[in-house]
């Protein structure tokens, strides 16, 4: 599974929107590298922000 399958999948089992760090903790990955990934998901439009610093899938 690919990083960015991984920080899907943890704001899909949490049902809310999450911080960086939340994703970071629940995807087992580095909170550097969920950056890079959200920042990827959100140029390619796949998550948005409902608030700031939180973030949710499309």
């Amino acid at each position: 599974m690919d990083n960015e399958a991984k920080v899907l999948e943890a704001f899909k089992q949490a049902g809310k929107p999450l911080t960086s760090k939340e994703v970071a903790e629940l995807s087992g990955l580095d909170k550097k590298e969920v950056d890079k990934v959200i920042k990827k998901l959100k140029e390619a439009d796949k998550i948005h922000s409902p608030k700031r610093c939180y973030y949710e899938p499309k």
